[in-house]
């Protein structure tokens, strides 16, 4: 009796072993929590990642058994021979097997992608590039290839006009196509029926509307004023007057960092040189605010042709009827600029 006992006791304890093993394993890959940090850590992987660089990125965050069942699932699993690229959210409490299933599923957490109200288009692709997995470079070239910017409906002087600056949720691995076909969409959006009725009532296309906008936005960064700035535009485009808009001397010649423009600037050979073209220069000369988009399609009437900014640098204007008027406001201000030592 003796020994049969003893030899049911010995054929339990890889039973028991087993069943120790199985509830190891079912807390550690089903019950504990993967991450040891208590807060929700993000984890890019994009495709120059292997597995060991996964894994490198992961074990910082990751408990040390956690990180074994991972790498145990990753080998068996099939994941290290089809990484996916991605964002992804890795939430204290979730075990190993959904973060797992995540990873290998692609099951990536969007981005907050702000669109800036870049002067050109290089720096718009320079700030996208640090925001989206994407090649800032390629991103850059694109949008000054005119077959590409054509697919979308633009050339290269207006591509611009497509980004409206808003915050929008996309992938971090989004390509460089699909970023496009996003763009599109939401510019379709926020060019409603009711923005299209109100361009075709100042007899401007969306794109002139954007172009407009630009140049009201360097010239002033207070948006109440905007639609008094669009109004004296305006008149200037009915009348066949120049626009002589300071900014965009500072595009033509690509220097932003100007604080006067100087009368020798003013003949400086460009398309966009408003001093020396009459009408809108070929496209916008940054990606117009919504603020400075609105203020055009709801300008203020009036008969002002002229503005200068105010001798008290508060970022607003004079405006003035007529060009005497406007030579006593300029003088005001350019006494001021010398005051200051303002070159």
């Amino acid at each position: 009796m003796k020994i049969k006992k003893l030899k049911k006791k010995v054929y339990l304890i890889p039973i028991v072993i087993c069943l120790i093993g199985i509830l190891l394993l079912g807390y550690y890959f089903f019950m504990d929590s993967f991450s040891k940090v208590e807060e929700t850590t993000y984890v890019y992987i994009d495709d120059n990642d292997n597995i060991d660089s996964v894994c490198a990125k992961l074990s910082p965050i990751a408990n040390a058994h956690a990180m074994m069942a991972f790498q145990t699932m990753a080998r068996h699993g099939g994941y290290a021979e089809k990484i996916r690229t991605g964002r992804y959210a890795i939430v204290h409490g979730e075990n190993t097997i959904t973060i797992y299933r995540h990873l290998k599923n692609g099951h990536q957490e969007p981005v907050m992608l702000t669109i800036p109200e870049s002067r050109t288009t290089d720096r718009l692709a320079g700030a996208l590039g640090k925001k989206l997995m994407m090649d800032s470079t390629a991103l850059a070239i694109c949008l000054k290839d005119n077959d590409f910017c054509q697919r979308w409906g633009y050339d290269t002087t207006t591509i611009a006009c497509m980004f409206v600056p808003n915050t929008y949720e996309v992938y971090w691995n989004t390509t460089i196509e699909h970023l496009m076909e996003r763009m599109q969409k939401e510019h379709q959006r926020f060019w409603n029926n009711e923005r299209q009725a109100k361009a075709q009532a100042i007899g401007l296309s969306p794109n002139e509307v954007c172009t407009m906008a630009s140049i009201i936005d360097e010239e002033t960064a207070n948006n109440a004023e905007k639609p008094m700035i669009a109004g004296m535009y305006l008149n200037r485009l009915k009348t066949g007057m120049p626009l002589q808009a300071d900014p965009t001397i500072k595009f033509a010649m690509q220097d932003f960092a100007l604080r006067r423009i100087y009368h020798d600037m003013l003949t400086y050979n460009s398309p966009y040189n408003t001093y020396q073209n009459i009408g809108l220069p070929p496209g916008p000369i940054k990606i117009a605010s919504v603020a400075g988009i609105d203020a055009v399609l709801n300008r203020v009437n009036h008969d002002y042709l002229y503005m200068c900014a105010k001798e008290d640098f508060s970022g607003t204007h004079n405006f003035a009827k007529t060009y005497s008027e406007h030579l006593k406001n300029a003088a005001k201000y350019s006494k001021a600029l010398n005051e200051r030592g303002i070159k």
